[in-house]
């Protein structure tokens, strides 16, 4: 099985993040790995070795302020702030792998960060595999929560919100995963008010994602999703209508694909997508 390199990238500003390198001897290609918002790069180690040991390289970042990265817990500046994290790995992912040209991952909320930093900067990217990605959620913030976070935006950006997704079922019905959910320490509990106006101002970048340069989209989704609108999305990637695209759904099983008893179908289909492009 591959092992992974752990390293640091620094990122705008000089923040140093933690990620994890998967780097083939020979590698045929470059994969960027964006994870979720409460997750990190260390939740999607299997889907990263599969595709490492299809040989490519893989880097997966640590979002500032989440997993292993302690400095700023849950916040972010602005989404230009997250945008230039992005372009910050690529160029890492470009340094470290030779290609100039790479693939992008996103799972759940860093599926989302795919697609608003495709629109932000499409050049280099090569295919986007959008898993269960964050576009149109089901599960969100109260509104009294949003006055909150807006008032706090004004005096206390850095004041910490819950993030309501705190019960591992949402996640998988696998009871060992959701032991895993329950008990992992960096997995991120809270966000800052200006993260939540970061990700909110997003949304208006990921509504002119059909306007964008047409690019080789692979939709993955869970038929037993409970966080994120199965028919928004999958209507949102259809009524794109552009080539090398697909949707493909996982019947009875919950919105981490990676966290059931049975993940190789969706890691064969993951694989086969990329190398296809």
């Amino acid at each position: 099985m591959p092992r992974f390199e752990e390293i640091s990238v620094t990122l705008p500003g000089g923040y140093q993040a933690y990620a994890r390198l998967w780097l083939p001897a020979r590698p045929r290609g470059a994969v960027l790995y964006h994870h979720g918002i409460q997750s990190h790069c260390g939740w999607y180690g299997a889907s990263a070795a599969r595709l490492a040991e299809a040989g490519y390289a893989v880097l997966q970042v640590d979002r500032r302020g989440s997993g292993r990265n302690l400095e700023g817990r849950g916040h972010a500046e602005s989404a230009g702030q997250l945008f230039g994290d992005v372009l910050a790995a690529r160029d890492e992912l470009t340094r470290r792998s030779g290609f100039r040209e790479h693939h992008v991952v996103g799972v759940s909320w860093g599926g989302k960060l795919a697609v608003a930093s495709y629109v932000n900067e499409p050049a280099g990217v090569k295919s986007l595999s959008l898993v269960t990605p964050g576009l149109f959620p089901l599960v969100g913030v109260s509104k009294q929560q949003m006055a909150k976070i807006g008032f706090a935006m004004l005096y206390e950006p850095h004041r910490l919100f819950d993030i309501p997704l705190n019960e591992a079922d949402l996640f998988t019905t696998v009871p060992r995963w959701q032991q895993f959910f329950n008990t992992d320490k960096p997995t991120l509990r809270q966000c800052t008010a200006g993260f939540y106006l970061a990700s909110r101002r997003m949304d208006k970048i990921v509504a002119r994602f059909p306007r964008a340069r047409p690019v080789s989209v692979h939709l993955f989704v869970a038929g037993n999703e409970r966080i994120i609108d199965n028919h928004k999305t999958t209507s949102f990637i259809r009524d794109l209508h552009w080539p090398h695209s697909r949707i493909t759904t996982y019947a009875d099983v919950r919105h981490s694909l990676e966290f059931e008893s049975d993940s190789e179908a969706y890691f064969q289909d993951l694989v086969s997508f990329i190398n296809e492009v």
